[in-house]
């Protein structure tokens, strides 16, 4: 089923992991999507895969925390494909630290993307999405990551709760003010568990102090999720596929976990 057939993506920090397989998800289900990632050789590599598969993409280098990047991709995509009707703001960074040794730059450099990247992104997004010839008859989508992190917490990452936190009730406020000037543009969050890639890996070494062993650390994230193994990319670019298309038309202003059940506890 091609469920995003007509529609017009943008997905940031595609170059890899998550968001490179919501790329991929999309552009399978009929989307055509804009890659863009701070590291833009690896957008650019995103984009001729789904193109090589017979897929629509352009991929595009990204600072999700300038504005200005901002005006030029969503600027991009409408030029290129005459409009946009979806954004998933995935771009972020991951940072373990104790509340007293964090230094205010850790703080400005783990916030510019999660929280700054999330709110530009989302501006620059609602200004191409809410053409109302363009709308008429479908819905825009709005698909902030956040993470359990931003529904519990947990010591030792307090800086990273806050800033996912920050995205789960920002992502309620704009979906109410969407609603309310009529623009009929949706906004959720997704809040994924522990995710076998770069990141999650990255996070488990703090679950798993001194496991060095890779597939160790799968086996103790495995252990961490009641339905016992990690979650993959791909759990996460079908939950981000349900949101972005018609399917869930009249779903807005709320979060979706997709944690294994680790929040369930």
């Amino acid at each position: 089923m091609n469920r995003l057939d007509g529609r017009v993506c943008l997905v940031s920090g595609a170059a890899k992991g998550i968001g490179a397989a919501i790329a991929q998800a999309f552009a399978a289900a009929g989307g055509t999507v804009v890659v863009t990632d701070l590291d833009g050789a690896g957008a650019e590599k995103t984009a001729a895969a789904i193109v090589a598969g017979g897929g629509k993409a352009a991929g595009h280098r990204h600072d999700v925390t300038s504005e200005a990047d901002w005006e030029r991709v969503v600027g991009a995509a409408v030029a290129a494909f005459g409009g946009l009707d979806v954004l998933v703001n995935n771009a972020g960074l991951f940072l373990a630290r104790g509340i007293e040794e964090m230094t205010i730059e850790e703080w400005r450099w783990l916030s510019g993307p999660n929280l700054e990247g999330v709110l530009l992104g989302t501006k620059h997004g609602i200004k191409a999405m809410k053409d109302p010839a363009r709308r008429k008859g479908s819905t825009g989508s709005i698909v902030n990551l956040s993470s359990i992190a931003g529904l519990i917490g947990s010591a030792r990452v307090s800086a990273y709760c806050m800033t996912k936190g920050g995205v789960r009730i920002f992502t309620k406020a704009i979906a109410m003010e969407c609603a309310e000037l009529g623009y009929n543009i949706r906004c959720n969050s997704i809040h994924p568990g522990i995710i076998d890639t770069d990141m999650g890996m990255a996070a488990m070494d703090r679950r798993a102090p001194g496991v060095n062993d890779p597939a160790e650390k799968r086996k103790a994230g495995a252990l961490a999720h009641p339905l016992g193994r990690m979650g993959q990319a791909d759990d996460i670019a079908r939950a981000a596929l349900y949101l972005a298309s018609e399917d869930s038309s009249f779903v807005t202003g709320t979060e979706l976990v997709v944690d294994g059940g680790i929040t369930a506890r």
